[in-house]
Protein backbone atom coordinates (compact mmCIF):
# COMPACT_ATOMS: atom_id res chain seq x y z
CA UNK A 1 0.00 0.00 0.00
CA UNK A 2 2.89 2.30 -0.23
CA UNK A 3 2.90 2.19 -3.58
CA UNK A 4 3.21 6.16 -5.09
CA UNK A 5 0.20 7.61 -6.88
CA UNK A 6 1.58 11.00 -7.90
CA UNK A 7 0.51 14.71 -6.60
CA UNK A 8 -2.23 15.51 -4.39
CA UNK A 9 -1.16 18.39 -2.47
CA UNK A 10 -1.96 17.14 1.19
CA UNK A 11 -0.83 18.42 3.93
CA UNK A 12 -0.98 17.28 7.56
CA UNK A 13 -3.45 19.37 8.87
CA UNK A 14 -2.14 21.70 11.64
CA UNK A 15 -3.92 20.53 14.34
CA UNK A 16 -3.05 17.18 14.37
CA UNK A 17 -6.98 16.11 14.17
CA UNK A 18 -7.28 13.51 11.81
CA UNK A 19 -10.81 12.33 12.63
CA UNK A 20 -10.45 10.49 15.71
CA UNK A 21 -13.02 10.98 18.12
CA UNK A 22 -12.16 10.57 21.80
CA UNK A 23 -14.14 7.15 22.01
CA UNK A 24 -11.97 5.81 19.60
CA UNK A 25 -11.30 2.99 21.41
CA UNK A 26 -10.13 -0.49 19.49
CA UNK A 27 -7.62 1.50 17.09
CA UNK A 28 -4.70 3.90 18.00
CA UNK A 29 -5.62 7.68 16.41
CA UNK A 30 -2.12 8.45 14.52
CA UNK A 31 -0.38 11.71 14.80
CA UNK A 32 2.22 13.03 13.02
CA UNK A 33 5.43 11.96 14.31
CA UNK A 34 4.59 8.23 13.35
CA UNK A 35 3.50 6.81 16.46
CA UNK A 36 0.91 4.12 16.31
CA UNK A 37 1.99 2.90 13.53
CA UNK A 38 0.10 5.95 11.68
CA UNK A 39 1.47 6.90 7.91
CA UNK A 40 1.53 10.87 7.58
CA UNK A 41 0.59 12.07 4.14
CA UNK A 42 3.38 13.58 1.94
CA UNK A 43 3.46 16.96 0.30
CA UNK A 44 3.90 15.80 -3.26
CA UNK A 45 2.52 12.33 -3.69
CA UNK A 46 -0.01 10.06 -1.84
CA UNK A 47 -0.21 6.04 -1.40
CA UNK A 48 -2.48 3.24 -2.64
CA UNK A 49 -3.81 3.33 0.46
CA UNK A 50 -4.25 6.92 0.96
CA UNK A 51 -5.98 7.05 -2.68
CA UNK A 52 -8.15 4.28 -1.47
CA UNK A 53 -8.82 5.61 1.55
CA UNK A 54 -9.77 9.34 -0.09
CA UNK A 55 -11.99 7.26 -2.94
CA UNK A 56 -14.14 5.42 -0.18
CA UNK A 57 -14.99 8.93 1.13
CA UNK A 58 -15.30 9.92 -1.84
CA UNK A 59 -18.32 7.55 -2.93
CA UNK A 60 -20.16 7.93 1.03
CA UNK A 61 -18.53 4.85 2.59
CA UNK A 62 -18.04 6.55 6.26
CA UNK A 63 -17.58 2.99 8.49
CA UNK A 64 -15.31 0.42 6.51
CA UNK A 65 -15.59 -2.91 8.57
CA UNK A 66 -12.34 -4.95 8.98
CA UNK A 67 -10.74 -7.87 10.85
CA UNK A 68 -7.03 -6.79 11.00
CA UNK A 69 -4.28 -9.28 9.82
CA UNK A 70 -0.71 -8.77 8.51
CA UNK A 71 -1.27 -8.33 4.83
CA UNK A 72 -3.88 -5.35 5.24
CA UNK A 73 -2.15 -3.66 8.40
CA UNK A 74 -0.64 -1.20 6.35
CA UNK A 75 -3.84 -0.55 4.71
CA UNK A 76 -5.68 -0.01 8.01
CA UNK A 77 -2.79 2.77 9.03
CA UNK A 78 -3.82 4.63 6.13
CA UNK A 79 -7.87 4.36 6.61
CA UNK A 80 -7.54 5.33 10.09
CA UNK A 81 -5.35 8.70 9.05
CA UNK A 82 -8.47 9.15 6.73
CA UNK A 83 -10.55 12.42 8.18
CA UNK A 84 -14.58 11.03 7.24
CA UNK A 85 -13.74 7.42 7.59
CA UNK A 86 -14.29 5.16 10.71
CA UNK A 87 -12.83 2.01 11.07
CA UNK A 88 -15.01 -0.80 12.49
CA UNK A 89 -13.16 -4.05 14.59
CA UNK A 90 -15.42 -6.82 13.62
CA UNK A 91 -14.77 -10.30 15.40
CA UNK A 92 -14.67 -12.07 12.43
CA UNK A 93 -14.43 -12.00 8.54
CA UNK A 94 -17.75 -12.94 7.75
CA UNK A 95 -19.11 -10.55 10.51
CA UNK A 96 -17.07 -7.51 8.63
CA UNK A 97 -18.73 -8.90 5.31
CA UNK A 98 -22.60 -8.89 6.56
CA UNK A 99 -22.59 -5.57 8.15
CA UNK A 100 -20.55 -4.28 4.94
CA UNK A 101 -23.65 -5.74 3.26
CA UNK A 102 -26.37 -4.20 6.18
CA UNK A 103 -24.58 -0.78 5.51
CA UNK A 104 -24.88 -1.20 1.42
CA UNK A 105 -28.48 -1.76 1.84
CA UNK A 106 -28.84 1.47 4.25
CA UNK A 107 -26.38 3.63 2.93
CA UNK A 108 -26.14 2.78 -0.36
CA UNK A 109 -22.65 1.50 -0.38
CA UNK A 110 -20.82 -0.48 1.87
CA UNK A 111 -17.05 -1.61 2.49
CA UNK A 112 -14.57 -4.39 4.78
CA UNK A 113 -10.94 -5.07 4.56
CA UNK A 114 -9.62 -8.15 5.45
CA UNK A 115 -6.62 -10.24 5.00
CA UNK A 116 -4.85 -12.80 2.57
CA UNK A 117 -6.08 -15.89 1.94
CA UNK A 118 -7.49 -16.74 5.45
CA UNK A 119 -9.61 -13.87 5.93
CA UNK A 120 -10.51 -13.75 2.17
CA UNK A 121 -11.53 -17.00 2.16
CA UNK A 122 -13.89 -16.43 5.57
CA UNK A 123 -15.69 -13.57 3.86
CA UNK A 124 -16.39 -14.96 0.79
CA UNK A 125 -19.90 -15.58 1.40
CA UNK A 126 -21.49 -12.51 2.74
CA UNK A 127 -19.85 -11.19 -0.14
CA UNK A 128 -21.43 -13.88 -2.71
CA UNK A 129 -25.05 -12.76 -1.10
CA UNK A 130 -24.22 -9.37 -1.27
CA UNK A 131 -23.40 -9.99 -4.87
CA UNK A 132 -26.65 -12.40 -5.68
CA UNK A 133 -28.47 -9.21 -4.18
CA UNK A 134 -26.81 -6.86 -6.57
CA UNK A 135 -25.43 -4.85 -3.41
CA UNK A 136 -22.16 -2.49 -3.79
CA UNK A 137 -19.93 -4.12 -1.65
CA UNK A 138 -16.52 -3.16 -1.56
CA UNK A 139 -14.24 -5.95 -0.59
CA UNK A 140 -10.74 -5.40 -0.04
CA UNK A 141 -8.85 -7.84 0.46
CA UNK A 142 -4.73 -7.88 1.25
CA UNK A 143 -2.07 -9.35 -0.17
CA UNK A 144 2.02 -10.82 -0.19
CA UNK A 145 4.29 -7.91 -1.03
CA UNK A 146 5.03 -8.00 -4.66
CA UNK A 147 8.28 -9.75 -3.98
CA UNK A 148 6.92 -12.64 -2.64
CA UNK A 149 5.29 -13.27 -5.89
CA UNK A 150 6.88 -15.54 -8.03
CA UNK A 151 9.44 -16.95 -5.83
CA UNK A 152 8.36 -20.10 -4.98
CA UNK A 153 7.89 -19.31 -0.89
CA UNK A 154 4.72 -20.92 0.83
CA UNK A 155 3.70 -17.89 3.44
CA UNK A 156 1.39 -17.90 5.92
CA UNK A 157 -2.32 -17.45 5.58
CA UNK A 158 -1.91 -19.75 2.54
CA UNK A 159 -3.41 -23.05 1.87
CA UNK A 160 0.05 -24.66 1.44
CA UNK A 161 0.94 -23.75 -2.10
CA UNK A 162 3.18 -21.18 -3.59
CA UNK A 163 0.61 -20.39 -5.92
CA UNK A 164 -1.15 -16.71 -4.89
CA UNK A 165 -3.76 -16.78 -6.92
CA UNK A 166 -6.74 -19.03 -5.32
CA UNK A 167 -8.74 -16.49 -3.96
CA UNK A 168 -8.84 -14.29 -6.61
CA UNK A 169 -10.27 -17.04 -8.67
CA UNK A 170 -12.80 -17.83 -5.80
CA UNK A 171 -14.10 -14.25 -5.54
CA UNK A 172 -13.72 -14.12 -9.83
CA UNK A 173 -17.60 -16.10 -9.44
CA UNK A 174 -19.13 -13.48 -7.00
CA UNK A 175 -18.03 -10.38 -7.88
CA UNK A 176 -18.19 -7.77 -10.52
CA UNK A 177 -14.75 -7.18 -10.91
CA UNK A 178 -11.62 -7.88 -8.97
CA UNK A 179 -8.10 -5.70 -9.08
Amino acid sequence: MDTKIGDVNSEWPANNNLGCSPSTKSVACPSPNGHAGAVAPTNSSSTLGGHLARRLVEIGVTDVFSVPGDFNLTLLDHLVAEPGLNLVGCCNELNAGYAADGYARSRGVGACVVTFTVGGLSIINAIAGAYSENLPVICIVGGPNSNDYGTSRILHHTIGLPDFSQEYRCFQTVTCAQF
